[in-house]
């Protein structure tokens, strides 16, 4: 075990799903309004009362990350990025060194992490992000990006 304490489970306002999308398949059509309702607005709802919140962010993984800094400033918020400047090989050698386990979907291809519908593999030579959105122009599901107008599933969608 990690010896976490205070872990808080981050979930969907139910009320949200019901209304932007009641069949679950959000995701195909309005991938920002799926992130929206699943990510964004959650993570705002749980970082209430907070100052600070950490990611693991990390330059290497390119696109919008290449230029992160350790601390930025976000929505009034500070937001730390421990791991921006670490490369790969620097976080092996960490994991291996504290015996930290990794995720096992790392070894089936999937260096980066998101949700179900929207991640997947990557295959050789492509950036650890390729497999996210794959096809859609879309590189963030918004919780890094500065507030902006809520989105919504347009009601001829519903």
């Amino acid at each position: 075990a990690l010896g976490l304490r205070d872990v808080r489970r981050v979930t969907p306002a139910a009320r949200d799903l019901l209304v932007h999308d009641p069949r679950g398949d959000l995701w195909a059509d309005h991938a920002n309004s799926c992130c929206h309702i699943r990510k964004v607005l959650p993570l705002k709802r749980a970082l209430v009362g907070f100052d600070a919140w950490f990611t693991g962010r990390k330059r290497h993984h390119g696109g919008d990350r290449t230029g992160i800094e350790v601390f930025e400033t976000q929505d009034g918020r500070v937001k730390v990025n421990p791991l921006a400047h670490w490369d790969r090989h620097r976080i092996d050698t960490y994991l291996r060194r504290n015996r930290l386990p990794r995720h096992p979907l790392e070894a089936k291809g999937y260096p980066s992490i998101g949700c179900v519908p929207c991640t997947g593999p990557i295959g050789a030579g492509e950036g650890p992000r390729a497999g996210r959105w794959r096809g859609l122009s879309k590189s963030e599901c918004g919780i890094h990006l500065a507030a902006r107008p809520e989105v919504s599933r347009p009601a001829s969608a519903c």
